[in-house]
This record gives structure tokens, C-alpha cells and sequence, in this order.
């Protein structure tokens, strides 16, 4: 089999914060690796912005987009079952549509990745006689923690969240407990069960791809590799394949946002927005406001209703509901603000504002796409974590590659003050602090992109998997031969 004609599928969970890193994925591996690829999204019923990335984009095709229908879940969930929860059940409800849209493409694939939700789909890869691969957007720590976790389960007794001492991930950083992902928060609810047991099908693969890169994590991925304890968990190579991260639009008309931006001095502008779920209480939002506007910094905000429950309401139901401005911030803010900051309802083209010579910060809940979008952007952060494992990415960012600041109690725990707001604000945009943690992203942006680059570590990595996906598949299929 000539690696030319290799026919890769890849299966995305639901949600717009998984759909773009399976994407992006798909369109490097057609554009730069000559790979045939055939996508399978688990849709939803309520994402605008989801439906809006499914349609065919415009000029030359790269990848075969293929919805899979979304499964009625109603009878399964209940108003209290969580994020986690019903991402895994919707997966699972969808297999039988996986496997009757692979078993009537033509050519069939050769190889199945599926993202970090869908290591459930391992029994039709092997039916289908393929190798299976998974793939995690998101860092080296976080896979570490998430394939190390059923030994914690049975290590450390009680909640994770009320222990005294950090938990220990061999030959990684460990985690702090108030730091643990969201299904580790409590060990009785259903989408714990379901994170012990993707952590165990983690081994069931033929390798795990992770959006990172080796400059960005060389220790954790060291100890997914080499370390005897965590390794003996993962028994599976691994391929930090990133930073995979949206591309910037090819240039057309410029929104009216772009031209304000293009009127503002370099580096004056913060830009603040919690990702494609994540909301704030009404008091949080109108602290973040008071905050903007008391230091007197440029700004652009994405704005949505406030929360009525948890911050990751809006998972599934990102980028819809009323363009209309919001009527739930302080009386006279729009008015007050209007001359140094714009405020954008639901959604806006983060990538093009990010990478915009104007834009010197970013207020982020640090979901991992936007966390790569800042960091190849240049940018550094305003870390305000609010679910899944924006907490440890919050930790990497402050901690480890000291390019964002952090409030000093977690958001989710307490709202942030006005007063404290404006002074991150002023650190990242105007205080020393505010340029060491610029030159040092940026330093992380030439990284990245020699990453990328044909013959660095990250391009070389895919190279690796394509040679190891053919290989696995010439043997699986003079095996059944």
C-alpha cells in the first residue's frame, strides 16, 4: 500500500471544542501528507457555529465531511447529568450510525482516529480490520493524568478535591487537587466512571496523538515514553503531532471589527473570551466589566447571557441564541467604553483577532485550542480556567511557561473582583511583567512553528504515524486475507 493512497476516517465526538482539532488534523494530513481523509462528526441538534464548519468550504476539497446524525439521548440524561456524562452517552448511542457509514464508504479506510471521547469506537476499528488511534487535543499532562487515573482510584481513598497533598504522576508534574479535572471532582458521579474507563482504553490503541510538541512538554512526554511506572499504563507510542490550530481566513473583506483594530496602536488591545461553552454568573460579568473599564484598556469582548447553572451550559449549544447587544451589563457601559472597546455578542473570528498586530492580551477560560491559538499568536494570557482541564492548563500557563497571569482564587470558587481584574489587565498590558511574558510566548511562537515545519519534531511525529498506520494496516489485512 503506497502511503499516497492511505484512507484515513476520523470520528469526532460532539461539540465545536472537539470538532475543530479533528478538523485541522484532517486537513494537514490531506494538504501536507497526501493522505486521503473522511471525517465522521457526532452532530448536534443546537450548535449554529458547528453547522456553520460542516459546510464544504469554499475552492479545492480537501477532506469528506460525513455527519452522523445525532442519537436521541432523552430518555438516558435527566437535567442533572453533566457535560462529560452526555458527551460519552451520545457517542456511545451513535456507534451503530459510525459503523453503517463506514461499512458503506468506498474505498473503505484503512486506518480509524478517533478523538479523545470516542475510544468506545475500538470494536468496530477491529472488525473493520483497522488499526485505531486516539487522539487527544489537548497537552501531554492531561493525558498523563487521564491514563494514570484508574491507579489513583485505587491509591488514594476519598474525594481527589480534599486531599492534603498533591496527587503523583510518575515522572510528571504532579496535579494539586483543586486543579483535577472536571470528572475527578467527584468520584460518585456517573462521568467519573466514565473517565476510569476511557484512562483504560487509552492502552487499547495503536498510539496516541496529542496537540502539543516536544519543545512545549519535553518532561511529561518523556515520562508517557519512557517512564517505567507510566509506561507499563500506556504500553502505546505516542505523537505529539501540534500545534494544530485554526488557519486565518483567506483575506477578503475586512468586518467592521478588523478595521477598528487596524486604527489601534500595537499591542493595545485585550482580548477577552471564555471559548465555545463557557459562560459567567450575572455578578461576574459585571464585575469583568467594571474591571475593563477601570484600566482603562483597550478591549474587545465576546459577551453571552449569564449562566443560569454550570459555566459549561452552552457546551452544546455554542454560537446560537440572539445577535441582538446584551442588556445585562452595568447601565452605561456601552456608552462609557465606547470609544476604547467593542463589545461582540456570542462569537467573532478569534484566530484573526489574535493574530492582529493590535491585540497585545488575552482574557481566557483556556480551553486548549484558544491557549494554541494565543500561543502561535504571540499573545500572552489572562488564565480565568472555568471547566473540563482548563485548571491544569491554567496551572501549565502561569507555572511552567510563565506567559499568563491568574486570579488568586480559581473563578469557579469565588467571582473575581473588580479591582483585581483591573490589575491583571494593567500587568499583561502595561507592567514589566506584562512584556517578560510577551517576549517569552513569542519565543514559544518560533517553536511551534519550526514544529511544524517539514523536518521538525512535530511533522517528523506525523511522518511516524503514517508509517506505523500502514504498516499496522498491511498486517491486519494480509491477517484476515
Amino acid at each position: 500500500m503506497d502511503s499516497k493512497k492511505l484512507h484515513i476516517a476520523i470520528l469526532a465526538s460532539p461539540g465545536l471544542g472537539h470538532l475543530i482539532p479533528v478538523l485541522v488534523l484532517g486537513n494537514r494530513l490531506a494538504s501536507l501528507h497526501d493522505v486521503k481523509i473522511t471525517i465522521l462528526v457526532i452532530t448536534t441538534t443546537t450548535s449554529h457555529a458547528e453547522s456553520q464548519m460542516l459546510k464544504p468550504p469554499s475552492g479545492e476539497k480537501l477532506v469528506d465531511i460525513l455527519p452522523i446524525p445525532p442519537p436521541d439521548i432523552s430518555h438516558l440524561i435527566d437535567a442533572n447529568t453533566n457535560m462529560v456524562t452526555q458527551l460519552c452517552i451520545m457517542v456511545r448511542e451513535a456507534l451503530p450510525g459510525v459503523r453503517s457509514t463506514i461499512a458503506c464508504l468506498k474505498p473503505r479506510p484503512d486506518v480509524l482516529i478517533g478523538d479523545l471521547f470516542c475510544s468506545e469506537a475500538f470494536p468496530i476499528a477491529t472488525e473493520f480490520g483497522m488499526p485505531m488511534y486516539l487522539y487527544v487535543p489537548s497537552t501531554a499532562w492531561f493525558t498523563a493524568l487521564t491514563t494514570y487515573c484508574p491507579i489513583l482510584h485505587e491509591q488514594i481513598d476519598g474525594q481527589y478535591v480534599d486531599q492534603v497533598e498533591p496527587l503523583k504522576i510518575p515522572g510528571c508534574k504532579s496535579v494539586r487537587p483543586e486543579d483535577v479535572v472536571d470528572p475527578m471532582l467527584d468520584r460518585n458521579e456517573q462521568q467519573y466512571r466514565e473517565y476510569l474507563r476511557i484512562g483504560i482504553e487509552f492502552k487499547f490503541g495503536d498510539g496516541i496523538l496529542m496537540n502539543t510538541w516536544e519543545d512545549l512538554e519535553p518532561i511529561s512526554l518523556e515520562a508517557l515514553r519512557k517512564n517505567e511506572s507510566l509506561g507499563a499504563v500506556v504500553k502505546r507510542p505516542v505523537y505529539p503531532i501540534g500545534p494544530l490550530r485554526r488557519p486565518i481566513e483567506p483575506e477578503g473583506p475586512k468586518s467592521e471589527l478588523i478595521k477598528w483594530l487596524d486604527m489601534q496602536p500595537k499591542d493595545s488591545v485585550i482580548f477577552v473570551s471564555f471559548g465555545s461553552g463557557g459562560t459567567l454568573s450575572a455578578q461576574q460579568i459585571s464585575e469583568l466589566a467594571w474591571g475593563l473599564e477601570l484600566s482603562q484598556q483597550r478591549f474587545i469582548w465576546v459577551v453571552r447571557p449569564p449562566a443560569k447553572s454550570g459555566a459549561d451550559e452552552s457546551f452544546f449549544t455554542s454560537g446560537s441564541g440572539s445577535d441582538g447587544t446584551p442588556d445585562y451589563l452595568p447601565e452605561g457601559f456601552l456608552t462609557r467604553t465606547k470609544k476604547s472597546g467593542l463589545v461582540e455578542p456570542l462569537w467573532t473570528e478569534q484566530v484573526e483577532i489574535l493574530n492582529h498586530p493590535s491585540v497585545g492580551g488575552f482574557l481566557s477560560h483556556c480551553g486548549w485550542n484558544s491557549t494554541l491559538e494565543s500561543i502561535t499568536s504571540g499573545v500572552p494570557m489572562i488564565a480565568w480556567p472555568l471547566y473540563a482541564e482548563q485548571r491544569l492548563n491554567a496551572t501549565m500557563l502561569t507555572e511552567e511557561l510563565c506567559i499568563a497571569v491568574r486570579p488568586e482564587v480559581l473563578p469557579s470558587k469565588k467571582v473575581v473582583g473588580r479591582e483585581e481584574i483591573e490589575k491583571m489587565v494593567r500587568t499583561v498590558m502595561e507592567y514589566k511583567e506584562g512584556k517578560i511574558m510577551r517576549d517569552k510566548v513569542r519565543k514559544l511562537k518560533i517553536s511551534a512553528e519550526n514544529a511544524l515545519n517539514k523536518g521538525g519534531s512535530s511533522y517528523n511525529n506525523m511522518c511516524d504515524l503514517l508509517k506505523d498506520a500502514e504498516l499496522r494496516s498491511k498486517s491486519l489485512k494480509s491477517t484476515s486475507d
